[in-house]
């Protein structure tokens, strides 16, 4: 049968390739049981390692983008698997030949959290602290912010990040969203309001991605949360216009606005100078009739945001380019 007529059968079980990491088997074992709520099928999770859990350079010296995601996809095309989750933060923007993101489920947390020793926040660090990240954009949001401060660039897993604080550092910096999934909330001593602090294209939300034209991409369908990837659409189409990755210092959100029709959503996208010295900084409004046409709207919203930015002389200040 061809990908068109082939259909699945009740309760037939779907192979789920994850990376072997806690916080990447935890989401996808979460998405996994919410497939499972849905639509009856029992899913098993194959982990697969990728370039990014075999190697100790930092992740921006490897690209940072695609890192994590080239291998997953390459079993997802063989066949070793019917789908993959991805962190949508770490997938490149431009699409896979023979795969389609088939469901963005409801975003969590969007926001950076900072866990320090003591209970210190941002500002109440003291001077010279020694604060941990392996990002750019976080690296000069922090001097930005905070030009006394040392920042570290780290590597590991959430709870190996969270094990150098009081060992040989005063501080680290981490998605909100990876520790509430981890059930490590408990280490969080500021979360950073996303107005000052705009986080990476697709924090917080997950991709789920199967062959193109699939039963299996139908069946995804249900877990689709059409707000998530309407915001997504536009945050992840300002990355792909200034064709910047993981190693450039740029931040885009989505955030709640009220106007006079109501209550809306922006899009705000910051580029900075690698040591936080300067910034640009242009905000939209999101479109909010969710539907293909919005979808389409909403991508053209992140290139003109993209557009002005490199009109103002984003790529002077930072370094884009894939």
């Amino acid at each position: 049968m061809t990908a068109a007529t082939e259909t699945l059968a009740p309760g037939a079980p779907l192979r789920l390739g994850t990376r072997a990491s806690a916080l990447a088997t935890t989401q996808s074992r979460q998405v996994a049981d919410r497939i499972t709520e849905l639509t009856g099928h029992p899913v098993e999770l194959v982990h697969i390692t990728t370039h990014g859990d075999v190697t100790r350079a930092s992740l921006s010296s490897l690209g940072g983008t695609g890192v994590f995601a080239t291998a997953l996809r390459d079993a997802l095309l063989r066949g070793e698997c019917d789908l993959v989750v991805h962190s949508l933060k770490d997938l490149p923007t431009a699409p896979c030949p023979g795969l389609e993101i088939s469901g963005i489920p409801l975003r969590a947390d969007a926001r950076d959290a900072l866990c320090a020793r003591d209970g210190f926040t941002l500002y109440s660090l003291p001077e010279g602290a020694r604060v941990g990240t392996g990002s750019p954009r976080r690296i000069a949001q922090l001097y930005a912010a905070r030009p006394d401060l040392t920042v570290i660039d780290i590597r590991g897993n959430i709870d190996t990040r969270l094990g150098r604080i009081e060992d040989d550092l005063d501080a680290v910096l981490l998605a909100a969203a990876g520790l509430g999934r981890l059930g490590r909330t408990d280490a969080i001593t500021q979360l950073i309001d996303l107005a000052e602090w705009p986080t990476a294209p697709g924090q917080g939300a997950l991709a789920l991605e199967s062959r193109e034209g699939s039963p299996v991409s139908a069946a995804l369908a249900a877990l689709d949360d059409p707000h998530t990837r309407n915001s997504i659409t536009a945050e992840r189409a300002v990355l792909n216009a200034l064709e910047a990755g993981c190693a450039a210092p740029v931040g885009v959100s989505t955030l709640a606005t009220s106007t006079a029709s109501g209550r809306g959503h922006s899009v705000t996208a910051q580029v900075y100078s690698l040591d936080g010295m300067e910034s640009l900084t242009v905000t939209r409004e999101l479109p909010g009739v969710l539907s293909a046409q919005a979808l389409l709207r909403s991508e053209e919203l992140g290139r003109d945001i993209a557009r002005e930015l490199l009109d103002r002389g984003a790529a002077t200040l930072a370094p884009l380019g894939r």
